[in-house]
């Protein structure tokens, strides 16, 4: 399921092996089962008897595993031995993995439900626990391979037919040769597994549990706790002061924590920086896009892409600054739905948009969709203490996808929806056509499976015979998406650059140096020097709230996504006969093929210009149609 590379590094990430999507337009509105903010119909949740029927069945597993991880060792200089050598020892080793996936989703999954819960939160440290002494175990393979030589690795997999299913990952681990250390080294790598995790372990339980949040009273004499999720519901507010008092207490709070969560953060790029330097990258972004074969070059040219289209972001400031009919715009103007919308969207009206948005797809997609909705893979509603956003985990092989949804009823919790079941089909597709081996996609070409839907949806409400407001309140919504899925990550992804490129020049980051340097993008992205909107120094403390800097160089593939899902989208929707099939065929592929050059046969470089030129003349068009309705 993953390169051999990989195996070591499941320390870094205990999610590593497995395919977890975390919808950052979610994560980072955070609508948090926190402190709900609004009364809920009855939990709908998931079944995970579908994994283990009960914990102590998960206990025996474990107690299975632990003996099998370190059987293992057996296979620890015998990889040259023969054809059949190789393969039974890859076998082997597959097999645990799939099985330490089952094991580690389990417990990841429960203890999501509510993190007070602390025998919930131990048994996936548990699991944490026995996927860093796997990836220790078998941190062996990629330098055993590499001693033995391609060219005697390339007569196995020709003389062993069985060795098929491995061959794009050992060929994988062959490439990265110049990065693969010792075995004792890459042991070490290994061991380093918990420190590195507990950075991110540590953010995700101050911020989920214990910040405490200030009590606000409203406009409307309501008081309430400004936790996460009522920082999500409230920031589009359509009364300005509201927004205001809740952007001033709300960041008010976590400036209190700048410091620490500097720390933190600090530990976590500076875990990043070591592991590339100890595999002899140039950097940790070359390392971070080296597992994926993605070139930097695409990185590069995001960057460089948004830059050159700022004058279309600009463009919608101004546009939102006149509907919402302000003297100036601050950034707390930016949330506010541009026409108000009181419309709300249960759980099953969303199951019924995303059947009919996703038409374009084909009969079989839709009926994989039909088939998860029928089942108990969901678990819907915000509740106290149940983990913040929305995902979905798909990497238990032999059982199905699952998603964690905080649905509030809000069009913006519609899209999240398909934006989830894009990654559940996704990962129907790929377990249907490739073994266990080859099944887990990169991100790269995941956030295109749900993007895409994003951009479908969108385009399904817009075809309805509706209102001029109901259409300027969905065309508002798109330009939300090009504003929050691309600019804002890009702007997300240069500060992760930046901060990365300080501390390999030797510079000591602190969270006040963090805040400074995200004001500055911030300034640059919003035009605050040229008077487009104004940001308050205050606010710019966003960067701690950004849970997605703590996964390594992930964020940008969101932006590179909605403009290859763009693109797919528009082929769709102007009748292109082969779009239908190019999408599927990238969906299909799983992890067999590397996501760039997948991308790029079925149409899509994300290394050029065309992609964003094309998102951005979307977002051109859909402003020209609400200037057109506004001139009326």
């Amino acid at each position: 399921m993953m390169s051999c590379e990989k195996w070591t590094l499941l320390a870094a990430m205990a999610t590593g092996f497995s395919v977890t999507f975390v919808t950052i337009m979610m994560t980072a509105t955070t609508a948090t089962a926190q402190n709900a903010s609004r009364p809920q119909p009855d939990q709908i949740e998931w079944d995970l008897s579908d994994i283990y029927p009960n914990v102590a069945a998960w206990n025996a597993a474990k107690d299975e595993l632990e003996a099998r991880v370190a059987g293992l060792a057996v296979h620890r200089g015998h990889l040259g031995d023969s054809a059949a050598a190789l393969r039974e020892a890859f076998d082997a080793i597959y097999e645990t993995e799939k099985e330490l996936s089952r094991l580690y989703v389990f417990a990841f999954l429960k203890a999501d439900e509510d993190r007070r819960v602390a025998e919930d939160q131990e048994r996936r440290g548990l699991a944490s626990a026995l996927l860093s002494e796997f990836g220790e175990v078998v941190a062996f393979v990629s330098p055993e391979l590499l001693r033995v030589g391609s060219e005697t690795i390339e007569r196995y997999l020709a003389d062993e037919p069985a060795l098929a299913k491995h061959a794009f990952n050992i060929r994988n681990t062959l490439r990265q040769e110049p990065h693969t250390l010792s075995d004792e080294a890459e042991q070490v790598i290994a061991a380093t597994g918990p420190v590195v995790q507990g950075a991110e372990r540590i953010y995700a339980m101050l911020t989920s549990s214990d910040l405490p949040f200030p009590k606000v009273t409203l406009s409307s004499g309501e008081e309430i706790t400004l936790d996460q999720a009522a920082y999500s519901l409230h920031r589009a507010s359509q009364n300005r002061d509201d927004r205001k008092l809740v952007f001033d207490e709300f960041w008010g709070a976590w400036k209190a924590y700048e410091t620490s969560i500097g720390q933190t953060l600090d530990t976590h790029v500076k875990a990043h920086v070591f592991r590339a330097k100890a595999r002899r990258y140039e950097n940790a972004l070359a390392a971070a896009l080296s597992g994926d074969n993605i070139p930097i070059a695409v990185y590069q040219n995001l960057i460089a892409a948004a830059h050159r289209h700022l004058p279309s972001l600009h463009r919608y400031f101004r546009l939102r600054q006149r509907m919402l009919g302000l003297d100036d715009l601050h950034y707390y103007d930016i949330y506010p739905s541009l026409v108000a919308s009181d419309r709300t969207f249960g759980i099953e009206e969303s199951e019924a948009l995303t059947l009919a948005s996703a038409a374009p797809l084909g009969r079989h997609y839709l009926g994989l969709l039909e088939e998860g909705f029928a089942g108990s893979w969901m678990h819907v509603y915000p509740q106290t203490g149940k983990a913040p956003g929305a995902y979905m985990y798909g990497s238990v092989y032999d059982v199905h996808p699952f998603l964690l949804l905080n649905h509030n009823g809000q069009f913006n919790d519609v899209s999240t929806f398909t934006h989830e079941w894009g990654h559940a089909i996704h990962t129907m597709l790929s377990t249907e056509n490739n073994p266990y081996e080859t099944s887990s996609y990169a991100t790269f070409t995941a956030e295109i499976a749900s993007t895409t839907n994003e951009v479908l949806l969108q385009e399904h409400m817009l075809a309805q015979d509706i209102s001029d407001d109901e259409r300027l309140f969905y065309l508002g919504t798109a330009l939300e998406a090009a504003r929050g899925t691309f600019f804002r990550q890009v702007m997300f992804a240069e500060f992760e650059l930046k901060i990365h490129e300080m501390v390999e020049s030797g510079e000591a980051l602190s969270g006040e140096k963090m805040t400074r340097v995200y004001e500055s993008l911030l300034r640059q992205y919003h035009g605050a020097d040229d008077g487009v909107l104004a940001i308050d120094p205050a606010y710019a403390v966003e960067w701690a709230f950004i849970p997605h800097f703590y996964r390594n160089f992930y964020v940008f593939q969101y932006a590179t996504s909605i403009a290859g899902g763009t693109m797919f989208a528009e082929r769709f929707l102007t009748g292109d006969e082969r779009a239908r099939d190019d999408y599927l065929a990238v969906l299909s592929a799983g992890g067999s093929r590397y996501p760039y050059e997948l991308l790029q046969e079925y149409g899509i470089d994300l290394a050029t210009d065309a992609p964003y030129d094309a998102l951005i003349a979307r977002m051109d068009r859909v402003m020209d149609q609400i200037e057109a309705i506004l001139d009326k």
